[in-house]
């Protein structure tokens, strides 16, 4: 059977979409009538809803897909996909003026006080964007996750021989390969990525928990770190494919560029650790 709302092909007994989270309990037909006319909202409203992030849930997804927006807040995907594109690209750009300006931030700050700063911002900053619905709020939680961690990118550029060594080119040159590649595949193969949610999140809770016990057992973590980019690879298509099924507001594309900056941001680290290896 087929979910009477966004027609993904569901199992008999499915309770809820896996896609949209349509309740499949009750009659199908009726079901997608309630459901239709939920998507008018009073003149001039916005629902609120959650929106994603990891942190927030499989739950919080599908509220973000189903979210109801009024005619005004829906923006024409050119300008969607412009804003979200201008969102991920400061972000980047921030991260390239504190590897050229700030250089080891150890030099500046203990590392537990590093640390702890960089994982409060992170976790406010991600909690900010996940549950604002206004876009300078979502932009100022965006900028709490990447001024930390681009200061963390900074130290490990520094401690790999700076912008210009050899290993950080590298890196930089096969992460923009990359994620043009995702790009291009997400829009090429849309079906591929549309279910790949689940698996990409159990290997990465396993991958984390695998890098604990080798970190606490002192074992060289080699191999994960080949895992590692492959997986943020699959991450950043299937983020750049989800980031074209939800409303098409202001905020989500400030939302998803947060999404498509922790992928890019992360296979770079991944491919730097890569490189130096492969270059000794």
């Amino acid at each position: 059977m087929n979910c009477p709302h966004c027609g993904y092909p569901v199992r008999t007994g499915i309770k809820f979409c896996p896609e949209c989270g349509a309740d499949l309990r009750g009659d199908p037909r009726e079901t997608a009538r309630q459901r239709q006319s939920a998507r008018i909202p009073p003149e001039g409203e916005i629902i609120p809803v959650a929106n994603t992030g990891v942190l927030l849930g499989a739950e919080a997804r599908r509220a973000r897909l189903s979210q109801v927006v009024s005619e005004d807040q829906l923006m024409s995907p050119r300008i969607y996909n412009l804003v979200l594109l201008g969102v991920l690209l400061w972000g980047l750009l921030v991260n390239v003026v504190l590897c050229v300006r700030l250089g080891d931030v150890f030099a500046y700050l203990n590392p537990i006080a590093f640390f702890v700063i960089y994982f409060g911002c992170a976790l406010a900053g991600t909690i900010i964007a996940g549950r604002s619905h206004r876009p300078l709020v979502s932009f100022l939680g965006y900028n709490l996750v990447v001024v930390p961690f681009g200061a963390m990118i900074s130290t490990l550029v520094y401690a790999y021989g700076g912008i210009n060594s050899s290993y950080v080119t590298l890196a930089f040159g096969y992460t923009l390969l990359i994620t043009l590649g995702m790009l291009g595949a997400s829009m090429a193969f849309p079906q591929l990525f549309r279910n790949l949610g689940g698996a990409l999140l159990g290997v990465l809770v396993g991958l984390i928990l695998c890098e604990i016990v080798l970190l606490l057992l002192g074992i060289p973590q080699v191999v994960t770190d080949w895992i590692a980019a492959g997986l943020f690879s699959l991450y950043i298509g299937f983020d750049l494919y989800r980031s074209q099924q939800f409303p098409k507001t202001l905020d989500n594309a400030v939302d998803c560029a947060l999404d498509i900056y922790l992928d890019i941001a992360n296979l770079f680290i991944r491919l730097l650790r890569v490189m130096s290896r492969r270059k000794n």
